[in-house]
C-alpha cells in the first residue's frame, strides 16, 4: 500500500486530544449534575440514558474521524495503465552568444538579459517542445527538441559567449542550422525564437529567413540591446574587464540594437519582432502568440499508475458519521440526562 499525502499523518494527533476531551466533558457533565442534586436523585433522572450508547457514539464519532483523516492520506494499491497525450508546438530559441552579448547596455549584460528572458519565456509555455541553438561565427543545435523543459533550463544556465568557438556573428546560418533541426515534412506547428541584438557580420540573414518561412518556420525576434549601444568589454580569465573590443584601424567598437534588421527577419516569414524591457512584457506577448497557434499531438504514452483508494475510507467515515448522528443515548425505558462518567 502507498499513501499519496503522508504529510497528513500528522493530523492523527487530533485523535488523542480528542479522547482527552471527551473524558473531560463526561467528568465536567458529572460534576455539574452533582452540584444540582443529591446522588440518589441524580440516579432517578439519568435512569432513561445508556452509559453503554454514550461511550458507543464517542467511539463511532473517534473512529469517523480516523477514517476521514485516512481518506486524506490517500491510500493506493492496485495499478492501472492510463494513457497520457501530449499536444503543443516545436520550438527553438536561437540565442546568440557573440562577444557583442557580453555588452552592458541592458543590466547585467545583453547575454544574461537574454537567458533571463528565455527561462521566463519556458515558464509560460504549455506541453511545447524547446530546443535551443547557439551561434556566432558558426551555430549548433545545442539542446535538440525535448519535452524535459528542466534539461532546456540546464543547457541555457552553462551558456556563455565562449559557447562558440568560430568568433562572428551569423545570424542566417542559426536561422538555417534550427530549419534543418525541425521536422522537415511538417509545414506548421514550428517557431523560432531569435535572441540576439541583431548585428550580423556575415552572411545574408533575409534570405535564410525567407528559406525558413517556406518551411513552415515562424519566427519571433527578440531584440536585446539599446540602438545607442556601448563598447563590447573584453575579459581575462578571472571575468575582469581589460579592455574593449577594437576595430581595425584601432577605434573603439561600439555594439548597438539593430531593430529595422530583426523586424525584416521576422515579417518575412509571418511572426513580429519585440524588444526586450525590463518590465519583460514582451514574454507574456510571445507566449500568449504561441498559446494561439495550432498544435500538434506529440506522443500518447501509457504509464503505470497506482489506483486511489481514497473512496474506501472515505465512505466509511461518512456512515460512521451517520450513525453517530441517527444513535441516541437514551434506553427504552425513558428517557433521561446524559451524563457519562
Amino acid at each position: 500500500m502507498h499513501f499519496a499525502d503522508p504529510e497528513y499523518w500528522n493530523f492523527y494527533w487530533l485523535i488523542p486530544g480528542l479522547v482527552v476531551f471527551a473524558w473531560w466533558s463526561f467528568r465536567q457533565k458529572r460534576r455539574a449534575l452533582l452540584r444540582f442534586a443529591e446522588k440518589h436523585l441524580i440516579e432517578r433522572l439519568i435512569c432513561g440514558t445508556s452509559k453503554a450508547r454514550q461511550l458507543f457514539k464517542v467511539a463511532t464519532f473517534l473512529l469517523s474521524v480516523s477514517f476521514l483523516l485516512l481518506a486524506l492520506v490517500r491510500p493506493q494499491w492496485g495499478t492501472r495503465y492510463e494513457t497520457v497525450k501530449r499536444k503543443g508546438i516545436d520550438l527553438l530559441v536561437v540565442l546568440d552568444t557573440s562577444l557583442s552579448m557580453d555588452t552592458q547596455d541592458v543590466p547585467p549584460n545583453r547575454l544574461e538579459k537574454a537567458k533571463h528572458e528565455i527561462r521566463a519565456l519556458i515558464d509560460r509555455l504549455q506541453g511545447d517542445r524547446v530546443g535551443l541553438v547557439v551561434f556566432a561565427g558558426m551555430s549548433q543545435v545545442n539542446c535538440p527538441l525535448t519535452i524535459d523543459q528542466n534539461a532546456v533550463r540546464l543547457f541555457l544556465e552553462i551558456i556563455d559567449t565562449a559557447a562558440i568557438p568560430l568568433p562572428g556573428t551569423n545570424i542566417g546560418e542559426a536561422l538555417r542550422t534550427a530549419t534543418r533541426a525541425f521536422n522537415s515534412g511538417e509545414r506548421r506547428y514550428k517557431v523560432v525564437i531569435l535572441v540576439t541584438d541583431g548585428e550580423s557580420l556575415e552572411g545574408d540573414p533575409l534570405k535564410a529567413a525567407e528559406e525558413a518561412g517556406k518551411a513552415g518556420v515562424v519566427i519571433y525576434a527578440l531584440g536585446i540591446g539599446t540602438a545607442a549601444g556601448q563598447p563590447i568589454p573584453l575579459h581575462d580569465d578571472k571575468g575582469n574587464v581589460v579592455g574593449y573590443k577594437k576595430s581595425e584601424e584601432g577605434s573603439v567598437v561600439v555594439s548597438r540594437l539593430e531593430e529595422s534588421t530583426l523586424a525584416n527577419l521576422a515579417s518575412v516569414t509571418g511572426g513580429q519582432y519585440f524588444r526586450a524591457t525590463p518590465g519583460e512584457e514582451e514574454v507574456e506577448r510571445i507566449a500568449g502568440l504561441i498559446s494561439q497557434m495550432d498544435r500538434k499531438e506529440f506522443q500518447s504514452r501509457q504509464y503505470l499508475t497506482l489506483v486511489d483508494r481514497f473512496q474506501i475510507p472515505l465512505g466509511i467515515g461518512l456512515f460512521l458519521v451517520v450513525l453517530e448522528m441517527v444513535v441516541t443515548d437514551e434506553t427504552r425505558k425513558g428517557k433521561g440526562i446524559g451524563i457519562g462518567g
